[in-house]
């Protein structure tokens, strides 16, 4: 029989073999192309095994040991929240409050049971008409108010009856909103929530990630494709082991100590700061976009030194006349809104912080509880 593909003695052609490579190529091409205009990783990152083949997580992926912690961190909205318990069903007797917030609502160096999440649910709280109080940890690692919106903005998808909002200073600075890679790489979201609240932020700053047709090929898609797999792959080993981040034998305790400096970020002195150079619109865009839900804002708990240059500032992250200008402002600015706000700044023991100005011990935490738990059950 003669193969026109074949030479005389069996093997391929050189046409044939350059035919076959044009229409791979090509198949190829096709097939990137259409994953490109199809965009499925929306609809990929909500598969989960997280909820069904192994338990959901109490608190969003992040991290940065994942050998260790069975945790990883990504830039999918969609997968992130995904894997989290805030998506099963609602129970009739349930009253469900989203606690926002950056590393210290998500707990870091603490167990899930630890967190300020975890402790509210373990205190046992009721509504006054009788619900339970189920509170959900949706804070992320990372200090920005659009971080805090951009995540609020997908946790109300959830029937969310309530919303706790702790946050600090430092999540203030408009020169901030747009540092957190989360925020960068949902450029589409954070965007629109700019154009919706009219907030004062670029949306054209560069910062912000605008896909290319090639980023959304398949090809160019392997490193969100491949960390949602390794996210399901993980679930295994966090279900068998309820361990989410590394726990460190030893960490390295806030500073107590520090130089003659009094500048906080980019301002030196107070001449140099506004109060329309902290972004006090992205936190009345939260309480606006929450809609009818009430809302309780709280000041959260903070290292106080009384260590060398205590004078000068309260701990690491501020300077006095910084934090004290901030405190001001947002008193003032909750009044004026008439928002609920708890300044909690001061209400936790300095020995109870952990790495960090605002890290708090499991013992600082129940501390920190015990002051909002009056005015969470108030919240209807």
């Amino acid at each position: 029989m003669n193969w026109s593909w074949l030479t005389d003695d069996g093997r391929y052609t050189g046409g044939f073999i350059l035919r076959v490579l044009a229409k791979a190529a090509i198949l190829f091409a096709l097939a990137n192309l259409l994953f490109a205009l199809a965009d499925p990783l929306p609809a990929i990152g909500r598969a989960s095994v997280y909820a069904w083949l192994v338990p959901a997580r109490p608190r969003l992926p992040y991290g940065e040991n994942a050998s260790q912690a069975y945790n990883l961190s990504l830039n999918s909205l969609d997968a992130m929240f995904a894997t989290h318990e805030l998506t099963r069903a609602k129970a009739a007797d349930e009253y469900r409050v989203l606690v926002l917030g950056d590393s210290a609502t998500w707990g870091i160096l603490q167990r899930p049971h630890e967190t300020l999440a975890g402790n509210l649910n373990q205190s046992g709280l009721n509504t006054p008409v009788g619900q339970r109080m189920v509170f959900y940890n949706v804070g992320y690692p990372t200090m920005s108010l659009t971080k805090d919106l951009l995540l609020l903005d997908v946790a109300l998808r959830y029937q969310a009856d309530a919303l706790l909002w702790p946050f600090t200073a430092q999540s203030f600075p408009r020169q901030s909103q747009l540092a957190s890679p989360i925020v960068q790489n949902n450029a589409e979201s954070v965007r629109r929530l700019i154009g919706d609240y009219a907030l004062d932020l670029d949306a054209d700053d560069e910062r912000l990630v605008t896909p290319t047709l090639w980023d959304r090929t398949l090809v160019g898609s392997r490193r969100p494709l491949a960390d949602w797999l390794r996210l399901q792959l993980y679930g295994f080993a966090w279900a068998a082991t309820g361990i989410d981040q590394y726990y460190p034998e030893a960490y390295t305790p806030r500073t107590e100590d520090f130089e003659e400096d009094i500048s906080w970020g980019d301002f030196a002195e107070p001449a140099t700061m506004n109060q329309d150079d902290l972004a006090f619109d992205v936190l009345a865009a939260g309480v606006q976009r929450a809609r009818e839900i009430p809302v309780l804002l709280v000041n959260e708990p903070m290292f106080i030194s009384d260590g060398q240059n205590s004078d000068l500032r309260y701990n690491l992250f501020y300077p006095r006349w910084a934090y004290d200008a901030y405190r001001s402002w947002l008193i003032e600015t909750a009044s004026a809104n008439g928002w609920r706000l708890l300044d909690l700044w001061d209400a936790v023991d300095s020995g109870a912080f952990t790495d960090s100005p605002v890290h708090l011990t499991p013992k600082g935490v129940e501390q920190f509880v015990a002051r909002i738990v009056e005015a969470i059950t108030a919240l209807e």
